[in-house]
């Protein structure tokens, strides 16, 4: 079963998810009709700049002549220069047609050779050739699609005899929208980390780490420890649920000194007993072979509030873990409070398992470092009665 802080996390991202991919879908669909628009733009742009330049370069009016087309005393038809020209200016593809036929271009044909004696399509004859028009709009040119534009040739009398053509590819229209896209997922995916960082730490420290604590104190009461009250900061239900524990932990405690009064005079004798013999007898030794080191434990068991299976927890901890180990590292191996850790790491110190240091770090209060002296075995800590 996952746990609370993954599915927060899983949902979170699949949430952010979404959010980017109907954004992205949102945003393309507003840049294709824009990236149309702009393009649709600079083509009847081009297409004017394009006619001034070739007014400026090659004066003389447009007319016929033996089957070509002629502007002034130069020769159109089957030049490439003029086109290639104008090409290269406006990064475009432009084309001069006799009638609508073309003469003169820069688009090629599939087998890569100038598109020279193809037609144009019927529509933009019609609304060029027929009706007088400039034509904007997309295009069949040759077989793709092209966002033109295209504009009807007079000649000296004013009678339509071919057209002149700029055109824009689709190519550069999708890579204008592949970009925009690219420039916009970039600024998003880094806004989007930004987000899942904070709304992490927000929910670690908020929600998580005192739902965490909580659980550690009811964790100390199931294994038979009355814990301190918690205290946690958070929102009005992890305040409420906090309040809930230290009220049961505090009516446990009550039941427990009821208990503890009613039992007290029968306990009293058996502690007489106890208290004869332990003055008796020698205290129970536990040999470390290795350092040849002794650990004594007093037959009269551990204190109050100590039990020996959590005992046994612990020291399984402190031996697996080859180096020196803070209260804080000790509690969240084992999965109970750090109140309840240190009692028993007190406890061990104080009868020789374990050595204490000091680490002083840059800011605030040193840690204590617990070391343990002997080489302990759960064997060991079964002999504590």
């Amino acid at each position: 079963m996952r746990s609370l802080k993954h599915q927060i996390l899983l949902l979170m991202l699949g949430s952010l998810v979404v959010l980017a991919a109907s954004l992205i879908f949102v945003l393309g669909w507003h840049l294709k009709h824009g990236a149309v628009d702009a393009a649709i733009v600079k083509a009847k742009t081009d297409l004017a700049t394009c006619m001034d330049i070739i007014e400026f370069s090659t004066p003389g009016p447009w007319h016929v002549k033996d089957g070509m087309l002629f502007k002034g005393e130069i020769q159109i038809s089957h030049s490439t220069e003029l086109v290639d020209h104008l090409a290269e200016l406006t990064g475009d593809t432009v084309t001069l047609f006799l009638g609508d036929t073309r003469v003169a271009t820069t688009v090629r044909s599939v087998n890569g050779e100038r598109a020279v004696g193809t037609k144009v399509s019927d529509i933009v004859a019609q609304t060029v050739l027929k009706d007088g028009q400039i034509y904007l709009g997309e295009a069949n040119v040759v077989g793709q699609l092209y966002q033109t534009a295209y504009e009807p040739i007079r000649d000296s009398n004013g009678d339509i005899i071919g057209i002149f053509y700029v055109g824009i590819s689709r190519s550069y229209t999708q890579a204008f929208i592949v970009n925009s896209l690219i420039r916009v997922a970039s600024l998003g995916l880094g806004l989007t980390v930004i987000v899942v960082l904070l709304t992490w730490f927000f929910i670690q420290r908020v929600v998580i780490r005192p739902i965490h604590e909580i659980t550690l104190g009811t964790r100390d009461v199931a294994t038979g420890h009355l814990t301190e009250k918690v205290a946690v900061s958070g929102p009005k239900e992890i305040g409420e649920l906090a309040v809930a524990f230290n009220q049961m932990v505090e009516r446990l405690g009550d039941i427990a000194d009821e208990m503890s009064k009613v039992s007290m005079q029968k306990d009293s004798q058996v502690e007489k007993i106890t208290l004869v013999t332990n003055q008796t007898e020698e205290p129970e030794i536990i040999l470390d072979e290795k350092k040849n080191q002794n650990f004594y434990i007093d037959q009269q068991g551990l204190p109050k509030g100590l039990n020996q299976l959590t005992l046994k927890q612990i020291v399984s901890f402190l031996s697996e873990t080859k180096e020196p180990v803070s209260s804080e590292n000790v509690a969240e191996g084992v999965n109970l409070t750090r109140v309840t850790v240190r009692r028993y790491l007190d406890f061990l110190e104080q009868y020789g398992a374990l050595t204490t240091d000091l680490k002083y770090g840059t800011v605030g209060r040193p840690v204590k470092l617990y070391h343990p002296v002997l080489n302990l075995s759960i064997k060991d800590i079964e002999k504590i009665h």
